[in-house]
């Protein structure tokens, strides 16, 4: 049997959850599974649809962690366990065994500065498991650098579920909304300024003159919503920035499907970087290829100059040039192509394959 530690788990909504709901649902099709996640209102109706063992341990989220430990320590004393994988370094430093322990890093939870009493307690963790695996190129190296013995990490990029197939009603309902605006940029994220929509209003103030007509859909919600309202207004580009937030996942792809370019240029903001970005993989599903920052890992997700773009997203000058570089000739659709090809290689069904050979 083996044990998935995690903090992060549906019905609860978020890239963390997807990754760790897909990892769990393939393991247990190869492996007696049981997932150890924390309390979540409403977790009953979801639990009882998967094919595996959920338990859920809640109460206040500085004991939690102790009682969780507590729990999985007893249970791996009374069970055959072949190994142990946690989605962060805080779900295993309480657990004392001597199973195999596997743990994914994503990058902004090992992001501190080396020496430091978090590094201390990272490197204790991560340097005495069987493998570090780290979601990107640049998750792994940013490991390395905060001391992580490289002999012990792997890159394997988060899986991804097929696309959904498109609903027609959704995809009306879309056509009227956005009528003939066109080109279309799209982001869908969560409004913080490591995303860095800024960057893109500020250039759209440029590349209206161009194109008059051009929209930037804005999906999600976040601390920086009003803000970025603000840039908007400001600007005076409510005719060109449409914002959607708490829509079904029909309407969400529907927007996807029916734009030109996603774009999400991040940047490191404080401690806060993007280990890899799911959702440049998630628009080349539905053939719109992407534009991303420098600054992270979205260089595993996108291909530079085949599948989309890659900018620094700290140049104002650099985010204009590539979505221009994108429309010029209509590039994006000869991009989009290729983008949909490669999202193939993320499908859950090829990723789990990875994690079976070292385990």
């Amino acid at each position: 049997m083996y044990l998935i530690v995690t903090r992060s788990f549906p019905p609860e909504v978020g890239g963390m959850q997807s990754l760790m709901w897909g990892l769990s649902r393939e393991l247990s099709k190869n492996f007696m599974t049981k997932v150890f996640a924390d309390y979540i209102d409403n977790h009953e109706i979801f639990d009882e649809q998967a094919s595996f063992s959920i338990e859920r341990v809640g109460g206040i989220k500085l004991l939690r962690k102790y009682r969780k430990a507590q729990l999985i320590n007893e249970f791996i004393k009374e069970n055959k366990i072949e190994g142990i994988i946690a989605d962060h370094w805080k779900s295993l430093e309480l657990i004392k065994t001597n199973n195999k322990k596997y743990c994914l890093i994503h990058s902004k939870e090992i992001n501190h500065p080396r020496g430091s009493k978090s590094n201390q307690r990272i490197l204790n963790v991560l340097n005495n498991v069987e493998k570090v695996i780290a979601n990107s190129e640049f998750t792994k190296n940013l490991a390395i650098n905060c001391g992580v013995n490289e002999d012990k990490i792997l890159v394997i990029n988060p899986g991804v579920d097929p696309a959904e197939d498109l609903d027609k009603k959704s995809l009306i309902k879309i056509e009227s909304l956005l009528k003939v605006k066109t080109p279309r940029l799209i982001t869908v994220s969560r409004f913080d300024k490591r995303k860095n929509h800024e960057k893109v209003i500020m250039a759209l103030r440029n590349l209206k003159q161009t194109y008059p007509d051009i929209v930037y859909i804005c999906v999600g919600d976040g601390d920086e919503e009003q803000n970025i309202k603000n840039l908007v207004k400001e600007l005076d580009l409510e005719g060109q920035v449409m914002f959607f937030k708490n829509i079904s996942s029909n309407l969400k792809n529907a927007l996807i499907a029916k734009s030109n370019i996603f774009i999400m240029p991040s940047i490191i903001h404080k401690k806060s970087v993007e280990g890899f970005g799911i959702a440049y993989v998630e628009a080349g599903q539905y053939g719109i290829p992407s534009i991303g920052g420098k600054d992270g890992g979205a260089a595993d997700a996108i291909d530079h100059d085949k599948t989309g773009l890659i900018c620094d997203g700290n140049e104002l000058n650099d985010v204009y040039s590539s979505i221009e570089n994108l429309l010029k000739d209509k590039k994006y659709i000869e991009y989009g192509k290729a983008a949909k090809i490669k999202s193939q290689n993320y499908h859950w069904n090829m990723v789990i394959e990875k994690y079976k050979r070292i385990l």
